[in-house]
C-alpha cells in the first residue's frame, strides 16, 4: 500500500509542477526522490532534454550508474553536440572503470566546450 501512495505522490501534479518538485529534490541532494519524479516526467515528454539530463544526473549522484549511462546515451544519440551530456557520460563511464570508453566522450565534450588545449 505504501508503494502506491509513494508512486502517487511522485506522479502528482502538472508536468511543470513535477519539474519544479524534481529540481527541489535535486537541490536538496535527495537524488533518489528526484529520479522518482523525473522517471514519469521523462516518459511523458521523452523529447525534452532538460528532464532527461536531470534524471541522468540524479542517477549519477545516487550511484545508479547503468541507468545514468542509458539516459545519457539517449541524449547523445539525439543530440551529438550536447556537450554536458557527453561530459556526464564520460564521467559515468569512468566511475564504472571503463576509462578507455570514457576518454572519447570526454575529448568530444572538451572540444564542444571550446577547450582545445585538452583535446
Amino acid at each position: 500500500m505504501n508503494t502506491i501512495q509513494d508512486t502517487t505522490y511522485y506522479a502528482q501534479g502538472t508536468p511543470a509542477e513535477r519539474w519544479e518538485r524534481a529540481q527541489l529534490f535535486f537541490e536538496a541532494k535527495d537524488y533518489a526522490a528526484a529520479a522518482r519524479v523525473l522517471v514519469g516526467l521523462v516518459a511523458e515528454v521523452p523529447e525534452q532534454t532538460g528532464p532527461r539530463l536531470l534524471l541522468a544526473r540524479s542517477y549519477y549522484h545516487s550511484a545508479q550508474l547503468r541507468r545514468a549511462e542509458a539516459e545519457l546515451r539517449t541524449i547523445v544519440e539525439r543530440d551529438p553536440v550536447e556537450h554536458y551530456a557527453r561530459l556526464m557520460l564520460g564521467r559515468t563511464l569512468q566511475r564504472q572503470s571503463r576509462h578507455e570508453e570514457a576518454e572519447s566522450h570526454l575529448r568530444i565534450a572538451s572540444a564542444l566546450a571550446g577547450d582545445f588545449a585538452q583535446v
